[in-house]
């Protein structure tokens, strides 16, 4: 399906087949060593664009741009009310441009576009709560028992230079959720989005610099995540990073910060629980589960991925989820009537069929899916089945790893107390379910379970003002609400005597 037959969808210029630059101190440029890659859509394979590819020398101009933003520039000495005026005129743009941004992410990494387009409510919201964050940076008068008159209060200051890894699962909400917060904070950004969904990264910098944002606040280097990623981490005039993708990059980009012993906050993966109670609606249990794990084709760090069942209704639980999973339209995401689009890329795809195999090698039972779709128009794009297993054991492959795609492994269980120990006998501690009537149970359950996010009757809400983020081996920082706003501040102590 083309785009151009679309003719209610902007054509993003940015998916124009022709070179993206990189964006640097206020100006695109060429790749210092001439590089590019392909950025291709994942429904049919076809070359959207090529982009320059950044390298450790591009990340050092970029952090170089960054360092004068913040030492010399305007930015972090700008007043409040100020900077609050630029990122409300960038939340306009984001809110006016918001079909081409969402047609864009779409393109670039298959998510369909009726969900690319009902992000619109969540990323300019998101921008207009950063915005009024601006002026609510608060510090403390403070007490204190020295023996004297002393005048004790606090201070809240901008961290620095902030290096920005976001991943390429839901790309613009990705960045704004990373460069909203920092420049709220008065921060200034390197933003190194994922190589497989860099093409929306490069279309809202150029839209901050619409905004009037100053030259080198914000600058973004697509590239590998092996080189520029790297660069990015250990980079010694970079003081914090904020990062979002796998639990194992996460831990290379913790060892790299260790040389100037810049502060992190890392968003990591996942393999959460969603529990489902003999006593639940099951009609809307069963809608919630099976998005819960299938939604973004289970490209999702929060995903329910491990559905334990109460063992008297599992059976017919199950029925339930497997027909709203076979029922689910998977296609291009231009087709508004896709409700599961293409995985992000053939290494994807091969990583998600792998697991099929490994499930059932160790033994599971395919209840639902379990293929590579190539009928039709979807032959040369990267698309699965929405697939459930049963016959799951907790010391499985598919029971403890992040797939990362649409796959479930369903369990049963009976006594409350040992659900808790398998529910959290997991390295990850990103989100969790709970479906009950029973708030009694809700509340015990939210409370027992060892995850960042509980929802109970409901699954992956997300609202600006909420903070999300994990347990153990998720990571640890939040994004969302006035707590990220923390990560990218100084607390400094100011001791005035006044005798």
């Amino acid at each position: 399906m083309s785009l151009v037959e679309r003719s209610d969808i902007p054509i993003p210029s940015y998916a124009d087949g022709g070179l993206k630059r990189l964006l640097i101190d206020g100006q695109f440029v060429d790749a210092t060593s001439g590089r590019s890659f392909e950025a291709l859509n994942p429904a049919t394979g076809e070359i959207l664009a090529r982009i320059a590819e950044g390298d450790a020398y591009d990340i050092d101009l970029a952090v170089g741009a960054a360092r004068r933003a913040f030492d010399d520039g305007p930015w972090a000495t700008m007043k409040p009310f100020d900077r609050q005026v630029v990122l409300s005129r960038f939340a306009d743009l984001v809110d006016a441009r918001h079909e081409e941004i969402a047609c864009l992410d779409t393109l670039d990494m298959g998510m369909p576009l009726t969900r690319t387009l009902a992000n619109r409510r969540r990323s300019v919201g998101m921008m207009r709560f950063y915005a009024g964050l601006t002026t609510a940076l608060l510090g403390d008068t403070i007490g204190n028992s020295i023996p004297g008159e002393y005048l004790t209060y606090s201070l809240k200051e901008p961290v620095g230079v902030v290096g920005a890894i976001i991943p390429w699962n839901n790309p613009h909400i990705a960045f704004i959720w990373k460069v909203g917060a920092a420049l709220a904070a008065g921060c200034t950004v390197v933003l190194k989005p994922a190589e497989e969904a860099s093409l929306t990264a490069l279309l809202l910098g150029e839209m901050l610099l619409e905004a009037g944002l100053p030259a080198g606040v914000v600058n973004v280097v697509p590239g590998r995540g092996e080189v520029a990623g790297a660069a990015l981490a250990a980079h010694p005039d970079v003081d914090k990073i904020a990062f979002t993708g796998s639990t194992a990059t996460g831990q290379e980009i913790l060892r790299a910060s260790a040389g100037n012993l810049k502060r992190v906050t890392l968003e990591l993966g996942g393999k959460s629980p969603n529990i489902v109670f003999a006593d639940a609606d099951l009609d809307r249990a069963a809608e919630g589960a099976a998005m819960a794990a299938f939604g973004n084709s289970g490209q999702v760090c929060s995903a329910g991925t491990r559905l334990f069942v109460e063992r008297p209704i599992f059976d017919d639980f199950m029925d339930r989820v497997a027909r709203v999973a076979e029922g689910l339209r998977v296609g291009n995401g231009l087709d508004r009537a896709t409700q599961l689009g293409p995985l992000v890329s053939a290494a994807q795809l091969e990583r998600v069929t792998g697991y099929f195999e490994v499930g059932r090698h160790e033994g599971a039972t395919v209840r639902s899916g379990g293929r590579r779709l190539t009928d039709g128009n979807r032959a040369k794009g990267f698309f699965v089945t929405p697939t459930i297993f049963t016959g799951v054991s907790d010391d499985m492959r598919i029971a403890r790893e992040e797939v990362f795609g649409p796959v479930v492994s369903a369990f049963t269980f009976e006594d409350g107390e040992d659900l808790i120990r398998r529910a959290n006998a997991t390295s990850f501690g990103l989100g969790a379910g709970v479906w009950t009537r029973d708030l009694t149970k809700a509340h015990h359950y939210s409370k027992a379970i060892r995850a960042g996010t509980v929802w109970v009757n409901c699954y992956n809400l997300m609202d600006p003002a909420v903070p999300f983020g994990g347990y153990k081996m998720s990571g640890y920082g939040r994004e969302g609400g006035v707590h990220q706003l923390d990560e990218f501040l100084n607390v400094k102590a100011v001791w005035l005597r006044t005798d």
